[in-house]
């Protein structure tokens, strides 16, 4: 079982290496070793991390006394980021986390969009999300593969 909570400044360092180790071990998967290094290569800007997640609406899931995934959408309806630890993939966290956004953001805006990874495609695609542009992003001098996805929360 796991709950879920506002962040909290002490919770940047967890995030951290959460990211890193969900993104070395589950989105390997779909991304190449030299992709996943370039996309998290251990050296996350505390300082700016926190300042995002402070401006944003941030969601942390805790389970067994520790975290176990976070998520982020900005007041544009942008869900920046929403990992969930690579211990406790398909347990409903990434939902859990993704509906609270969602509801959030369907006070101050019609759509949420997000740039989704390959491995994150299916799950936003079984949330409703479309497809808007595949598109190649470059992260220290490696390309790789994301989506640009939308889906409508709330009516005009």
């Amino acid at each position: 079982m796991f709950t879920l909570r506002a962040y909290r400044e002490d919770d940047c360092a967890e995030y951290a290496r959460l990211f890193y180790d969900t993104v070395h071990k589950i989105n390997i998967a779909d991304y190449t070793r030299r992709q996943v290094d370039a996309w998290a290569d251990g050296q996350v800007d505390l300082e700016a991390w926190n300042e995002s997640f402070l401006a944003h609406h941030t969601v942390t899931a805790e389970a067994e006394g520790r975290i176990v995934g976070f998520g982020d959408i900005d007041d544009s309806g942008y869900l920046d980021r929403l990992y969930v630890h690579s211990e406790y993939q398909r347990r409903g966290i990434a939902t859990a986390i993704c509906d609270e956004l969602e509801a959030y953001a369907a006070s101050r805006v019609s759509e949420v969009t997000t740039h989704a990874s390959i491995t994150a495609k299916p799950f936003f695609l079984w949330r409703g999300y479309e497809v808007v542009r595949e598109q190649s992003v470059l992260r220290r001098g490696v390309y790789m593969t994301n989506f640009v996805m939308s889906k409508r929360v709330s009516e005009d």
